[in-house]
């Protein structure tokens, strides 16, 4: 392989390149066609029916630098509205419905909590953050979060005993919704996980703080921007697959139905860039995200992260990410297998023992959000973890090394 020297997006440099992501043969990426044949039609089959799991979805699986699953189902754009009398949708003309195609960008939801966390451990790598470091070092103005010594481990592990969630969607202006959370302390037992999107609110602020730009620029300066994920963006997004007929007393807000503006009501609030919230994409683009932390934070030329710090992030319990979770990584969890869920239908998870990625997307909450049932993501999962027919890495996906 050539020798190539490389500055990346965060600071760093790389002597040689990642192999990039490329279409190919079930048999080519060392997977079972057979199994891929079932994962495409169970995932297509989640469209179908009176009730379907979702009104659209996409796939994206593959082994290595190879893509052997990329399909798309159903619509991405099927209902006018949610009718609460009947508790369904109602259909759009079928001339007026938007067909889903791999291409399709996505609310991403909770998977932007990842691109969070990368940003985090990029300056973490920089050292201009420090792991263990205490959140009132960077936010003195963040009252609680100081005097309870919440740091930047237990913002990025869950475990700084903030609760799930504020309605910062009801303050009545960016003022005060910051005095909100600078005000708001822990309830739960610090060092016991409690997920919860304040820890990444909280970490936006202190990566802002840290290096003087915002989080949607420190994501596409230090992550979309040199791994060419040209389609990953915070919103609006107007070519996405809608999402929800959003209005109370279901939602938290009256805002009708959504397509390409932010599902999550307090990402909403707070102008569509938030640390857990926001972001757009395709599956594609997803792909190369799993693709790069597999090969220990580089692709093609670009490096976003050292292997070391691509293991820091990925050991258990992960930094942001969700390691070895069976109830949506199926047969993939139990080997360090890391990924992460949305509420609007997302989800991915990449598998370092096996080399392989799966990338399920689907607009679950169009036209309105029900009770979340990850079983078919579980189910896609192990389908993959079957279709990989051979222990080892592939031929051509070495790891580079360190």
């Amino acid at each position: 392989m050539p020798s190539l020297e490389h500055t990346c997006g965060c600071g760093g440099s790389r002597e040689l390149s990642a192999p990039r992501l490329r279409g190919d043969t079930a048999e080519r990426a060392g997977l079972d066609p057979g199994e891929l044949r079932h994962l495409v039609q169970e995932v297509a089959d989640l469209t179908t029916g009176e009730h379907p799991w979702a009104a659209g979805t996409v796939v994206v699986a593959g082994r290595g630098p190879v893509i052997a699953v990329e399909e798309a189902a159903g619509w991405a754009v099927r209902y006018a509205r949610y009718d609460p009398e009947t508790d369904a949708g109602v259909e759009l003309p079928e001339q007026e419905r938007v067909p889903m195609t791999v291409g399709t960008p996505f609310d991403l939801a909770s998977l932007t909590k990842l691109f969070t966390s990368v940003a985090a451990v990029q300056q973490i790598e920089r050292g201009t953050l420090g792991i263990d470091a205490r959140v009132g070092a960077y936010l003195p103005e963040f009252r609680a979060a100081t005097r309870h010594g919440i740091t930047v481990r237990e913002l990025l592990t869950h475990t700084s005993g903030l609760r799930p969630e504020l309605p910062l969607y009801d303050c009545a202006d960016d003022a005060e919704r910051r005095a909100v959370l600078q005000a708001e302390a822990p309830i739960g037992v610090p060092g016991t996980y409690t997920y919860s999107d304040l820890n990444m609110l909280l970490l936006q602020y202190v990566l802002e703080r840290v290096t003087g730009r915002t989080l949607d620029v420190l994501v596409h300066d230090g992550i979309t921007r040199p791994l060419g994920m040209t389609s990953t963006d915070f919103g609006p997004c107007p070519g996405a697959a809608a999402t929800e007929d959003q209005r109370r007393p279901w939602a938290k807000a009256d805002r009708g139905m959504l397509r390409g503006v932010v599902h999550d009501e307090n990402a909403w609030a707070l102008g569509g860039v938030a640390g857990h919230a926001g972001l757009f994409s395709t599956a594609r683009d997803l792909a190369v995200f799993c693709r790069t932390l597999l090969a220990g934070g580089s692709y093609g030329t670009a490096r976003i992260l050292g292997p070391d710090f691509v293991e820091l992030l990925l050991t258990p319990p992960g930094l942001g990410f969700a390691v070895d979770q069976p109830w949506f990584m199926g047969e993939l969890a139990g080997r360090g297998a890391a990924g992460h869920t949305g509420f609007t239908g997302t989800s991915l998870v990449l598998d370092p023992a096996t080399d392989t990625f799966l990338v399920l997307l689907a607009n679950t909450v169009h036209p309105v959000r029900r009770h979340p049932d990850s079983g078919p993501r579980a189910a896609a999962a192990t389908r993959l973890a079957q279709a990989v027919r051979r222990v080892g890495p592939v031929p051509g996906t070495e790891r580079i090394p360190r």
